[in-house]
């Protein structure tokens, strides 16, 4: 079935699930869901407040995941929402939710920092800069993708994908 999975890409999709599983068990140590130390991590990324279709964006998490995660980051006082126009909101930490962040998103960006901090300056750039190419590229054959239109069924007029 997937028999074009060259050794490269295997090994990559294996680093890249065990990292996965790391921010998984990091989320799990903290006592947060995943998606919601996603959402937490993305606004502390940006601050204090995010966007929601930021939010959205950044974490890739469906808008069904994300709002069930705000739901409970609101009712344990974490969260707010305050409108931005009529169909945007922006997510908001309360000053529990800015203690919460500090404690669990704050340490893993230093986590993070103490990782980059250990490597050759040379080679964070190196890092950042192939992510960033790989990011370009696989943006470019995302956009080259055509797939056929579905049928009433629900399912690919054509399997040949």
């Amino acid at each position: 079935m997937c028999d074009n999975l060259s050794k490269k890409l295997k090994r990559y999709n294996y680093l890249v699930g065990e990292i996965d599983a790391t921010y998984h068990e990091l989320s799990t140590k903290f006592g947060l869901s995943d998606s919601m130390m996603r959402i937490l991590y993305t606004i502390c990324d940006n601050g204090t407040d995010c966007p929601l279709q930021k939010i959205c964006r950044l974490t890739g998490l469906s808008k069904q995941t994300i709002n069930s995660a705000l739901r409970r980051l609101e009712q344990e006082g974490i969260v707010y929402l305050e409108p931005l126009s009529p169909k945007n909101k922006n997510v908001c930490l309360t000053e529990a939710g800015k203690q919460l962040t500090q404690q669990t998103a704050g340490r893993l960006h230093e986590m993070e920092n103490a990782v980059f901090a250990s490597w050759p300056p040379e080679d964070v750039e190196k890092y950042i800069a192939l992510t960033e190419a790989y990011l370009h590229a696989l943006r470019e054959q995302a956009a080259l993708l055509q797939l056929p239109k579905k049928q009433n069924t629900g399912q690919h007029a054509d399997n040949s994908l």
